[in-house]
């Protein structure tokens, strides 16, 4: 949504779905719990049929999918229960150790993912190369293709994906017409039902094909009186429960090692999805947040542990029923929770009815499901990226060995697919009309050093020579390897030009002198910046004002430098992340407010990239009062930026960040009519009393550096006099002093800044939007203040409440900014 159209002013301020007070469930989650329901009620049935469990375990861990996760976990539009990513491993597991023993394996991997989730690793699963993932997702859908094939044509599947391509000739030779025909028409169902055209498609594809098909081939198969294998749900006061793991550890913790392993990486990578999903909807009226990983995974791990606990396979996110959850309007998690809620009754009262659907049905049904899962748009993504070898070892190592060696073997590939990016780097050498141009493509590292040098010891002394370098990255050893002989050549009177892939030189900052005072490193991101001394400008003489010199100013300049530097280096690496910025449009979590100082830069301080923080800056980090900006013929700006980042935005935070040397307070302290501070000295040696004893030195000691404003009613003159609060809760003795921890403030100029921060916090609160979203608990405020010359950042405590002041006035509090440590505040984001 744009700034420019704030079309949600006709949209009620009410709080996001998961924060509203009672508990009401909105109609598109009604709808869409049901659509997801039909869609899970077959495909549980069908997962469990492939496993060979019990078919009521795949009712039970739809169900408990849906309430636990629902419940617990940090994708709110996440649908969980039984996935085609764990058949093959949980048949191997119910063929090795029994069906208790499995569900007591199901028990303890959710206790792992628990721990994992305590410890906080969650996003350490999506380092995982996509290549792996979807090898090994299209390894399982092979091995279920193969198994399913088998019941399809009226047999039994065997217990390997090996095993079932022996067996195929001998069950070939053997159909079973009936099985056959239940099968076709299930998959002619499934296929053909997004394809019903017109009017009547639409109204039929409100019902899930997975359903529709289901449907289709019972109704015919009970119709035409059919002899086929149906569902056989037993009561369940037989149900079976877990038993102790019996058999060897090593082989129990390798089987929860695995259940554990594909299960986090399964449901987080479809919480991912399922966040891409919803930011492409094009319905934004309810702002859905962005999933919680951590939380996800132990809402996960929870749900384990009551499935196994209750005789249901294990559980993961699922990405199809997900999307359909997307699809349908879903809003909250009530959807989920309402899905399992329905399975639940469907599995206690829909016993009769379920009992009709023919094995077969289920059967085509899942192994469609296999099929989809080999994706051709993934092969092709994977073979653009070079890493097809990657894919392909994984699914075969998937197929004939089994998921958990198939990913072994796939994440060894893929770091020998690494090493051998980095150890090949093509160097040359060759001569062009007298200049001699070495060219090296690829990852400059100590391992290419030898070639490098042999080549570069060609280059005949005293010519001219090109380097060009055409890769991403370059070592210590090869760096030395070239300057070295850079300083060699140009002894002997040879010229050397080092080069990009582009062809565009590269600049190479200058050896600094001995003893030179230098801030800038080569290594920092603004190497170009020139920090020392101020470069001499040229003799002077009247600048033209003829705009085509005006043009090639700009065009040579550091601005025209800058944007090429971006283009060239910085703009490949950010360009996937802006991307999906400009798709799914910003969703900042903080308002940051602060000065217009060109020293402050706001990405530095706070380690943040883009699409983190909703920045507004002013000069002095003001905050008018609602309505004085308007009231006195200037613009809302602020007020507007607070408005649109709380109530459209709907940001967790607002800071507001002042800076040591801040001009603005310079200009208040200096100004003709600024309220006289010397009344405010009641003790002597008191922040308030140095303030007003320096109040009128300040300007001077620092005239040189900062410029304040004339007397006057200038734009900035009349900007500064919301300033004035500030000036007066200084001087006041019914407001705290503003401290730094651990010292007084410097001198007047110091004791404002901090003194401003305080008082823009409470202009802050004033504002309505603000207002109401404090009163809801739904907003936090933040001083701080930065002093530039330490590079050093203060938080203020407590929002400003951090207790009595033993030498403030009487009944005030201390509004004290702490020190914040390189160690402190860090947490990885869920």
């Amino acid at each position: 949504m744009s700034a420019c159209a704030p079309a949600y002013e006709d949209q009620p301020h009410s709080p996001p779905p998961g924060r509203r007070r009672g508990f009401r469930i909105a109609g598109a989650d009604i709808s869409a719990s049901i659509a997801v329901f039909l869609i899970a009620l077959p495909l549980s049935l069908g997962i469990a049929l492939a496993t060979g469990a019990p078919l009521q375990a795949g009712l039970v861990a739809a169900a408990v999918g849906g309430l636990v996760v629902g419940r617990l976990g940090g994708a709110p539009l996440q649908v969980s229960g039984p996935a085609a990513g764990l058949t093959v491993v949980t048949a191997d597991l119910i063929h090795q150790y029994g069906w208790r023993t499995t569900c007591a394996i199901t028990v303890l991997a959710g206790l792992a993912q628990l721990g994992l989730s305590a410890l906080r690793v969650a996003r350490s699963a999506l380092a995982v190369s996509p290549a792996i993932v979807h090898g090994m997702l299209a390894g399982i859908g092979v091995t279920i293709a193969l198994a399913q094939l088998h019941i399809v044509l009226g047999g039994s599947p065997q217990s390997s994906a090996v095993a079932n391509v022996q067996a195929l000739p001998a069950q070939l030779a053997d159909l079973h017409p009936a099985s056959i025909t239940v099968s076709a028409l299930t998959v002619g169902v499934l296929l053909a039902w997004p394809r019903i055209p017109g009017r009547t498609g639409r109204m039929l594809r409100k019902a899930p094909a997975a359903l529709a098909a289901v449907a289709t081939a019972t109704f015919v198969a009970v119709g035409a009186g059919l002899s086929l294998d149906r569902v056989d749900l037993p009561s369940w006061s037989s149900h079976a429960l877990p038993e102790l793991p019996q058999g060897p550890v090593l082989g129990l913790l390798a089987a929860v090692l695995t259940v554990t392993l594909v299960a986090s990486v399964e449901s987080l990578l479809s919480a991912v999805a399922v966040d891409k999903l919803v930011a492409a909807r094009k319905d934004q009226d309810v702002q859905i947040p962005r999933a919680r990983l951590d939380r996800e995974l132990s809402g996960q791990g929870a749900a384990n542990v009551v499935s196994g606990a209750l005789g249901g396979l294990p559980i993961t996110g699922v990405a199809v029923r997900s999307a359909a959850n997307v699809a349908a309007g879903a809003v909250s998690r009530h959807s989920a929770m309402l899905h399992g809620l329905w399975v639940a009754v469907a599995a206690l009262f829909l016993v009769p009815v379920l009992d009709l659907i023919p094995l077969a049905a289920l059967a085509a049904l899942v192994m469609v499901i296999g099929i989809q899962l080999v994706n051709v748009v993934h092969m092709r993504n994977v073979q653009r990226n070079r890493e097809l070898l990657v894919y392909v070892g994984t699914l075969a190592g998937v197929v004939f060995t089994g998921v958990l060696e198939g990913v072994a073997i796939g994440i060894a590939l893929a770091v020998a697919v690494a090493l051998h990016r980095v150890t090949r780097t093509r160097i040359t050498l060759e001569e062009q009309d007298g200049v001699h141009r070495l060219r090296a493509r690829g990852q400059l590292t100590f391992l290419a050093v030898p070639r490098l040098s042999r080549l570069l010891h060609q280059v005949p002394q005293g010519s001219d020579c090109v380097v060009e370098l055409d890769g991403s990255f370059m070592d210590h050893a090869a760096y030395e390897a070239l300057h070295d002989w850079q300083v060699a050549h140009l002894a002997r009177g040879g010229s050397v030009e080092f080069t990009g892939g582009s062809g565009d030189p590269i600049a190479e900052p200058a050896e600094p002198a001995m003893g030179s005072n230098t801030c800038c490193r080569p290594w920092t991101p603004w190497r170009n910046h020139h920090c020392g001394a101020p470069v001499e400008q040229p003799p002077t003489e009247r600048r033209p004002t003829d705009k085509r010199w005006l043009s090639s100013r700009v065009q040579g300049g550091q601005l025209a430098s800058g944007l090429s530097s971006f283009q060239r280096h910085t703009a490949p690496r950010v360009r996937s992340e802006l991307a999906r910025l400009a798709r799914e449009g910003q969703q900042p979590s903080q308002l940051f407010l602060t000065c217009a100082d060109s020293r402050l830069v706001t990405s530095m301080i706070t380690a943040s990239g883009p699409g983190d923080l909703f920045t507004v800056r002013n000069v002095g980090n003001l905050v008018p009062l609602p309505g004085e900006e308007g009231a006195q013929g200037q613009d809302e700006s602020v007020a507007a930026a607070i408005e649109y980042a709380v109530d459209v935005l709907q940001v967790e935070s607002i800071t507001i960040c002042g800076h040591s040397g801040c001009g603005a307070m310079q200009a208040l302290l200096s100004t003709p009519d600024a309220p006289d501070t010397a009344d405010t000295a009641d003790t002597p040696g008191t922040p308030a009393s140095q303030a007003a004893a320096e109040t009128t030195a300040a300007p001077q000691a620092t005239a040189a550096s900062q410029p304040t404003p004339q007397a006057g009613s200038s734009p900035l003159t009349r900007w500064l006099r919301h300033g004035r609060p500030s000036l007066e809760r200084m001087r006041s003795s019914d407001h705290a002093w503003a401290r730094i921890s651990g010292r007084l403030p410097a001198d007047a100029v110091e004791q404002l800044c901090l003194t401003n921060v305080v008082q823009q916090l409470e202009h802050l609160r004033a504002h309505p939007a603000v207002a109401r979203r404090l009163a809801e608990g739904r907003l936090e405020l933040h001083g701080m203040y930065f002093h530039v010359g330490e590079a050093q950042a203060y938080l203020l405590a407590s929002d400003g409440q951090s207790g009595g002041s033993p030498g403030g006035p009487s009944g005030s509090t201390d509004e004290v900014f702490n020190r914040v440590a390189p160690t402190a505040f860090e947490e990885s984001r869920a």
